[in-house]
């Protein structure tokens, strides 16, 4: 599933990532790799995705969260 289909309070792990070069560089750069464990914070629709991952709170824009697929348990 992708990032933005998860519920808030829902803990996962992050299976791929898709993009072009820019966009690859830029979310491996704040630790958004395959295999990373993650908690979704907030998921409301039209407003940023909240993530909790590697000790560090990210937000992104739906655009790219749709580019990444995980895994909740």
């Amino acid at each position: 599933m992708k990032l933005t289909e998860s519920k808030a309070d829902t803990q996962g792990r992050i299976i791929s990532v898709s993009g072009d070069d820019h966009f690859m560089n830029r979310i491996t750069s704040i630790g958004i790799t395959e295999g990373t464990a993650f908690q979704m914070v907030k998921n409301d629709r039209k407003m940023p995705v909240l993530i909790y991952l590697r000790e560090t709170l990210i937000s992104l824009n739906r655009a790219d969260a749709e580019r990444i697929e995980v895994e909740t348990a």
